[in-house]
């Protein structure tokens, strides 16, 4: 019997403001996306500093992650909390810096640093390193952010009982333009968002 799935919380990230729950709990004024992460991630007093070597796409996934998982989970135990993501441009942005640091004969430097962001699953790792997660994880690339089929597979995922939660959404990143929607969603019945659906929140 499938059990229907309820959303706990989700999050936004775009233009230089972060939403949580439909509040918005971190603005400031127009700036690029490494000076807008870096003030974020002081703001919320964010401990772990490899956070500054990672690239874009894995800083806007990690603090999005980072606002949603940190309340329930802790470092001690491992949590069965599923990763699935998406975007529409992969890890291009990286890949066109990478490209960028080998094309030049004159002054060739393949970026051992910048080359390991080559993929944008790569952000899942991060995430699930600093939650302590080992459960499954997927990332998705559509033209535009498919929230039937995500919602499809983190329903699939809870009721084969492959994850206690999802932590599901959309992560685009390029040329500074971004945005992050990302939720929580299990079994749990929760009144709050008794009848949004990821599509509703995402579109709001």
């Amino acid at each position: 019997m499938t059990q229907k799935t309820h959303i706990q919380s989700y999050l936004t990230i775009q233009n230089n403001e972060i939403v949580l729950n439909g509040t918005s709990i971190f603005k400031i004024e127009p700036t690029d996306f490494g000076d807008f992460s870096k003030q974020a991630y002081r703001n919320f007093d964010i401990q772990y500093p490899k956070f500054f070597k990672m690239d874009a796409l894995s800083k806007l996934a990690f603090l999005g992650s980072e606002l949603l998982l940190s309340p329930i989970t802790s470092t001690e135990q491992e949590s069965n909390i599923a990763l699935v993501l998406a975007n529409k441009s992969s890890s291009l942005d990286t890949d066109v810096k990478y490209q960028e640091s080998i094309s030049d004969k004159e002054n060739y430097f393949p970026s051992p640093a910048v080359f390991v962001y080559t993929l944008p699953n790569i952000c899942l790792g991060e995430i699930s390193i600093r939650h302590q997660l080992k459960s499954e994880n997927s990332f998705f690339i559509f033209e535009d952010f498919n929230t039937e089929f995500m919602s499809n597979y983190s329903d699939i995922l809870l009721n084969t009982n492959k994850a206690d939660m999802v932590l599901c959404g959309w992560v685009e990143f390029f040329n500074d333009s971004y945005k992050a929607f990302l939720c929580t969603i299990s079994k749990d019945e929760n009144a709050t968002y008794k009848n949004e659906n990821i599509n509703t929140l995402y579109n709001k």
